[in-house]
């Protein structure tokens, strides 16, 4: 069984990502990242009806990862779309 690149993020990092915008940028990027190689990697497999679901929620995560850094790269006196 290969082993897996997993990003661990302690304590430390989210309190200072609170006040960091730069790190914070860069956790949820790098986890992004890791999220969708993983993605792909279940799809490429054999898939049944567990591994689907797996991917659909990996999917919608996914998604939220995205609008987050959306919202961290917008500047403060930005408009939402």
């Amino acid at each position: 069984m290969q082993m897996r690149q997993i990003a661990l993020v302690t304590d430390d990092d989210l309190a200072r990502s609170r006040m960091d915008p730069e790190l914070r940028h860069r956790l949820v990027a790098e986890n992004l990242e890791l999220l969708l190689s993983e993605l792909n990697r279940l799809r490429s497999d054999k898939t049944d009806e567990h591994r689907a679901k797996q991917i659909r929620e990996g999917v919608n995560l996914a998604v939220q990862l995205a609008e987050i850094l959306q919202r961290i790269e917008q500047p403060p006196d930005s408009p939402a779309e």
